[in-house]
């Protein structure tokens, strides 16, 4: 399975939480699992700790994003494209392996599937500000 669409199904998983009840999302990612049972185990494991990852830091995550995000509170932010920085945000911050600009690209070929045309800018300018404070 190709790493962008291991991102797909971690953003597809990611993308219902804040429409669940607490304790909703571990049912959720069984639910993906078997949709995916096809694929490898690696890969599903590999889908299933993404999205725990995220969600265990999703704080920090969300606070990097407000600061980077100028004049916009996150409330004001599409579920899909708030969904798609928080994965790249996780991967520039905890993910050595992925260069920040896979990550970004990543999250722009993403907003094309599930974002307006606008909304890819305004996700390339947020996770490039996010960068840029990254390297101090």
């Amino acid at each position: 399975m190709l790493k962008s669409k291991i991102r797909e199904e971690v953003f597809k998983i990611l993308f219902r939480q804040p429409f669940m009840e607490e304790g909703e999302m571990e049912e959720q990612i069984a639910y993906s699992m078997e949709e995916l049972s096809g694929k490898s185990q690696e890969n599903q494991e590999y889908i299933r700790n993404k999205v725990n990852e995220i969600l265990k830091e999703i704080v920090d995550i969300d606070d990097k994003i407000a600061q980077n995000c100028e004049g916009w509170s996150l409330n004001r932010i599409g579920r899909a494209e708030i969904t798609i920085m928080r994965i790249a945000v996780y991967e520039m911050i905890f993910e050595d392996e992925i260069p920040d600009k896979v990550a970004i690209n990543e999250a722009l070929e993403l907003s094309k599937l599930y974002c307006d045309d606008g909304a890819r800018s305004f996700i390339n300018a947020v996770l490039g500000k996010v960068e840029m404070s990254l390297k101090g």
